[in-house]
């Protein structure tokens, strides 16, 4: 699809599951773990943790009690790893094409401050972007309408979208703001997988694609 960029243009993006899959960032947080208990034998371990957490069991809990190790320290290892992580194809390359029309660029995700900005410089993309809205430095979450007024009062006078991928919480609020919301088609690893409950106008985005590399700048 076709998105004319110019000076007034503000594109916003979420950042998992539609920037790269959350699932790799899961695998590279197991790994660094699983390496850390044991570096001898890390891969068998990285097989059970992993199997573990597809079948829904506690993968921290059976760590806890078999290395003697607390979960926080584990969800503390977790949350502020280094990951090991790639963006989807064309992500790279449509940040550099809206600046270089003279758009903003943006970056708006749920979570920890620490995670989140480790994950987009891990990414590559920290220097492509011209402002991040992270809600634990916030105070909120999506949908609430301080995270996208955070745009609006920054560049004020434009024309904004919002590219993302979970129905429940990111199109309703730009939705009703006017702004263009993308969703990116869920490729079998999204972590939030109930778009079937929040199947209303007012969730959905105005638009699907499959994959980031579909949109083109003019």
């Amino acid at each position: 699809m076709d998105i004319k960029v110019d000076s007034k243009t503000v594109i916003v993006f979420d950042l998992d599951d539609t920037i790269y899959n959350e699932l790799e960032f899961l695998r590279s947080a197991y790994i660094h773990i699983a390496r850390q208990l044991d570096p001898e034998d890390w891969r068998k371990l990285y097989v059970l943790m992993f199997s573990l957490y597809r079948n829904k069991e506690d993968v921290f809990g059976m760590l806890s009690e078999q290395y003697g190790i607390s979960k926080t320290r584990l969800i503390k290892d977790y949350r502020e790893h280094i990951p090991n992580i790639v963006p989807f194809r064309g992500v790279v390359e449509l940040l550099k094409e809206i600046r270089s029309k003279g758009g903003q660029t943006g970056i708006l995700t749920d979570g920890r401050e620490i995670t989140q900005m480790n994950k987009i410089r891990a990414l590559g993309i920290e220097n492509l972007i011209d402002h991040i809205a992270i809600s634990e430095v916030l105070g909120s979450e999506k949908p609430d309408l301080n995270n996208y007024k955070v745009f609006m009062d920054k560049y004020a006078v434009a024309k904004y979208c919002y590219i993302a991928d979970n129905a429940k919480k990111d199109f309703v609020t730009p939705n009703s703001l006017g702004w263009k919301t993308i969703g990116l088609m869920d490729n079998g690893l999204n972590i939030h997988s109930n778009a079937y409950q929040y199947f209303s106008k007012e969730y959905l985005p105005q638009f699907f694609i499959q994959q980031i590399s579909e949109i083109r700048i003019i």
